[in-house]
């Protein structure tokens, strides 16, 4: 008996369509490896016809006064809060994530973000009008951009949705995103939602568009002509390729891309309780979060202690299918990365040892068990990479200045953590750490007020926060006259 699948349809001024031409790939459920539904796989003229809509509903929606927008935001918040189960199902189906984890870790701040950024529409500020020169009057206007061409991952493709759409709207642009290939189905569902809110209150349906499709997709959308901005979350790889692309008519770029967390933990740290809380947030999504604590530096006079806690905690971390409540994480997303994270752990290195771990969980779905490696070098392929996976590595180091070397001495510079009950201590380690986020006795928390972004390959401009949406914007300065 065969299961008929899903028809998942791009959303387009307002319709949902299917490709121009007809083609279509096949969407997985990670926690099954089975498909589920089908999806555009979206060409040139798709990206055309979406681009046009948003250029079409671009005047329109950027002379809203604010308070307009906020409201139009407001009113997409509370159907996101309505519709809150139907959101998870999706999600859960999209990605394998546990059900309850979703429901709990992502839905409210989700919605809170999208609250936050309702405010921030009537925030936009400039420096205060003056006169710096004689018989003239200067004044700062911030503006929208324009249509921006925004790309969302797959490890949390509702919640990267809501960072790239809800400051764009909010600042007065409009949008064509484009959700990763393996992951369409609640991006699709999102723009149902706000549909059918800009529907109710009388405006432009093509202020959001989505259209589903592979990286080819992505391209045509960063190369087109209309967009004046693209915001990209996904790897250094893809990340270089819109800039490089972005480059040919100087579009603005906006990156969020890899991390190589070091989360270094010294010796007057309460073992247990920064065990527990390592833990959690390295293995927390399957390890699937570019902030994840997934690069331990330890003080060398509690190496062994605090890696034998570890491994333990490893032990009883348990991965399993959406509908387990007692799981902390699903599967990885795809077959891919289902090789890409065993592979590194097939080609480490004689002196490195897998203290827990180190395999894949059942036959079906792409599962991968809680893994701690020790015994490493700062120059070994696990340490240098991004794994992307529930994989914990755990270096030692001998003081404060080693411990800064080999924190900084990776490529990714996004989040990182520092362990200790010294404050003059955790003020020099975050001064020193070059990292776009310290957390310290802490590792992975965000707010809505803060801002999210890194240096070096992990990218530029900021996710969240009053500077995420200034990254939605430009500034003109205006001159007048005070004769005239």
């Amino acid at each position: 008996m065969t299961t008929e699948l899903r028809r998942l349809r791009n959303y387009i001024d307002g319709e949902f369509r299917d490709a121009a031409d007809g083609r279509t790939t096949k969407v997985v459920n990670p926690a099954t490896g089975k498909s589920y539904a089908t999806a555009p796989l979206s060409g040139a003229a798709d990206v055309d016809a979406a681009m046009a809509a948003a250029a079409k509903a671009f005047p329109v929606w950027r002379d809203l006064v604010p308070a307009e927008r906020q409201k139009v935001l407001l009113k997409i918040a509370d159907a996101f809060e309505a519709r809150a189960e139907e959101l998870i199902a999706v999600e859960s189906e999209n990605t394998g994530k546990p059900i309850a984890l979703t429901r709990s870790e992502e839905i409210p701040p989700m919605i809170d973000q999208i609250r936050f950024f309702a405010g921030a529409a009537r925030m936009l500020e400039g420096r205060s009008a003056g006169e710096y020169m004689d018989g003239m009057t200067s004044i700062i206007r911030r503006e929208p951009v324009g249509v921006c061409a925004q790309v969302a991952p797959w490890n949390y493709p509702m919640m990267m949705a809501v960072w790239k759409f809800a400051p764009a709207l909010a600042a007065g642009n409009t949008v064509v995103i484009k959700p990763s290939d393996t992951t369409p189905a609640s991006t699709v569902l999102i723009a149902e939602i706000i549909g059918g809110v800009l529907s109710e209150l009388g405006h432009p349906q093509g202020v959001f568009n989505v259209i589903c499709g592979d990286r080819e997709t992505g391209r045509l959308m960063v190369e087109h002509e209309v967009p004046a901005m693209a915001s990209i979350t996904g790897s250094v790889r893809a990340g270089m390729q819109v800039a490089e692309s972005a480059s040919k008519d100087l579009k603005r770029v906006h990156l969020e891309l890899g991390g190589k967390a070091p989360v270094v933990v010294f010796e007057d740290t309460d073992i247990a309780k920064a065990v527990e809380d390592i833990s959690v947030a390295g293995f927390f999504n399957a390890g699937q979060d570019c902030t994840a604590a997934t690069r331990v530096l330890v003080h060398q006079s509690i190496h062994d202690e605090f890696v034998s806690a570890l491994a333990k905690a490893a032990a009883e971390t348990r991965t399993g299918r959406p509908d387990d409540e007692d799981v902390l994480y699903g599967p990885l997303n795809n077959a891919n990365q289902l090789a890409q994270v065993s592979g590194f752990i097939d080609r480490l290195p004689a002196h490195a040892k897998v203290q827990a771990g180190g395999h894949r969980v059942g036959e079906e779905g792409y599962f991968y068990a809680p893994t701690v490696v020790s015994g490493l070098k700062q120059d070994d392929e696990i340490v240098q990479n991004e794994v992307f996976g529930p994989v914990i590595t755990v270096q030692s180091f001998t003081d404060e200045a080693q411990a800064v070397e080999y924190a900084n001495g990776v490529d990714y510079a996004l989040a990182s953590s520092v362990w200790t009950k010294d404050h003059g201590r955790a003020m020099r380690m975050s001064k020193a750490l070059d990292f776009g986020c310290v957390w310290i006795n802490t590792h992975i928390p965000l707010v809505a007020e803060m801002p999210h972004g890194g240096f070096k390959k992990s990218g530029y401009g900021k996710d969240l926060s009053a500077y995420g949406f200034e990254d939605y914007t430009r500034v003109k300065h205006v001159m007048t006259s005070l004769d005239s």
